[in-house]
């Protein structure tokens, strides 16, 4: 009696899997099985599918899918990119998800994962010529992209979703599945699946509660610019950890620049502290940036541990002031003023001296402290942020426009921009609350910055690896 129950048990089992087995499709199965409609360079080829060349692409025919779960192992070479469409059809309706493991791509902030022009993403998680899984999940309004299994978008469509003409037809309805090449190299594709998923249990009026309000929303309006969407100067203070700013970076659509205050007095004072630091930090989805505090970094950490993070950057509010003492402008019982114009002069000394310290940005700029803030352009007069913005631009070194302070100016930005600056935008946040750069897309939008006018960092870590 026992074996026969055992052997019922046993059956019950294989039904169950077998059942489950049939939910999943298989569309490619390392054969020309006439699944896909195919346009240009493609290719199977080791039981690969293979798109090479710009315009090389395959439609899955009669795909009417709403709500499913898509999963598939692919390799760029380098040169391969290009995005996987869902809910499309021949005419390129729907949205698509970026494929791009080029680090060294002018559009650095479109990576692989992206949901194109909703949710760019500017971290590299790949590498060329590695094979990683990508799943692309569609449940009512609810679209999540993992890479390598890990969420990398989970973005919900609001019931008036903002899109410009170009996107117009970025939105969720039903469709087929395409994938299209669009440079020189190649993609390869292997074990493409599909599950559909019947949508019964999805709370539509729940998801649509925490979706956003693209109609008064500016990030989604840089993302539908290809504007490049990124938070260059975050910190994890104030009880933000990087599991909430993770899950808030997904949310706001604001990719993060996650950076840790280095120096003398700060929690990071040594190779070692910033060895452990970027060991806790390379499986995030951070793009990893060094605060170097003090003048006396430079010599406090060494190249090798400073080239771990993919840029450093700096500010000139610590310094020792005219009469050696120790000051940190920000701390109004240490600015000791007995001249403001003396004491202005000091300050754009003090600026032009740290912009020759090895670092790619110069933040929390032009700064003022709380007793001379009030009059900020009677003491930035034209003589001295020209004096400052020429040590700048000789520099090379990029400008932050800082959300803390809302600094620098107008002004001081034109004349940045005329002289050939990179910039950047920096929460600097104190609070678990980062900022949405409302001073920086509105500085952006008066001084016409476009992509090209945002400085590009070195990413060089690879995110599950830790590799250069």
């Amino acid at each position: 009696m026992k074996k026969v129950f055992a052997l019922l048990i046993c059956l019950c089992i294989i039904l169950f899997n077998s059942c489950n087995f049939s939910k999943t499709k298989d569309l490619f199965n390392g054969t020309a099985n006439n699944k896909w409609t195919i346009t240009g360079n493609v290719a199977v080829q080791d039981g690969h599918l293979s798109l090479t060349g710009k315009q090389a692409q395959v439609l899955l025919k009669n795909g009417d899918y709403k709500d499913f779960d898509l999963s598939m192992e692919l390799r760029t070479d380098a040169g391969g990119k290009g995005f996987v469409g869902f809910h499309t059809d021949s005419k390129g309706r729907g949205y698509r998800v970026a494929i791009n493991n080029d680090r060294e791509d002018a559009v650095w902030w479109r990576m692989t994962g992206s949901l194109v022009s909703v949710r760019n993403l500017a971290k590299s998680f790949v590498k060329e010529n590695e094979w990683f899984t990508m799943n692309i999940r569609v449940e009512g309004q609810a679209v999540t992209v993992k890479i390598n299994g890990d969420p990398v978008v989970e973005y919900i469509e609001p019931l008036k979703p903002f899109r410009t003409g170009v996107n117009a037809g970025a939105v969720l309805s039903r469709g087929s599945f395409s994938i299209m090449s669009d440079e020189a190299g190649t993609l390869q594709f292997r074990s493409i699946k599909v599950e559909k998923l019947d949508g019964k249990n999805v709370n539509i009026p729940a998801q649509q509660k925490m979706a956003n309000d693209e109609q008064s929303d500016e990030i989604i309006r840089l993302h539908q610019e290809d504007f490049p969407v990124l938070d260059y100067h975050v910190h994890l203070k104030g009880g933000l950890t990087k599991e909430t700013a993770a899950v808030q970076l997904r949310k706001t659509g604001i990719n993060y620049a996650v950076a840790p205050n280095c120096g003398i007095g700060f929690p990071v004072t040594s190779d070692e502290d910033i060895y452990k630091y970027l060991d806790t930090m390379r499986t995030q989805p951070f793009i990893l940036a060094m605060q170097a505090e003090g003048r006396e970094w430079i010599t406090a950490f060494s190249q090798k541990a400073r080239d771990g993070f993919d840029y450093v950057f700096t500010d000139a509010l610590t310094f020792n002031d005219h009469k050696g003492r120790r000051v940190h402008l920000w701390v109004n019982e240490e600015v000791l003023i007995d001249d403001e114009q003396e004491y202005m002069d000091m300050i754009v000394d003090r600026i032009c001296s740290v912009l020759q310290e090895p670092v790619d940005v110069y933040v929390n700029p032009f700064f003022l402290p709380k007793s001379m803030s009030d009059r900020y352009d009677d003491f930035w007069t034209e003589k001295r942020m020209n004096k400052a913005v020429e040590a700048l631009a000789a520099s090379g070194k990029a400008l932050e426009i800082n959300e803390l302070y809302r600094i620098p100016s107008k002004t001081v930005i034109m004349k940045a921009k005329a002289a050939g600056v990179k910039f950047t935008f920096g929460s600097n946040n104190v609070t678990p609350e980062v900022g949405k750069l409302e001073y920086g897309i509105r500085m952006k939008n008066e001084c016409g910055l476009t992509p090209e006018n945002m400085y590009k960092p070195k990413i060089k870590i690879n995110l599950k690896t830790g590799k250069k």
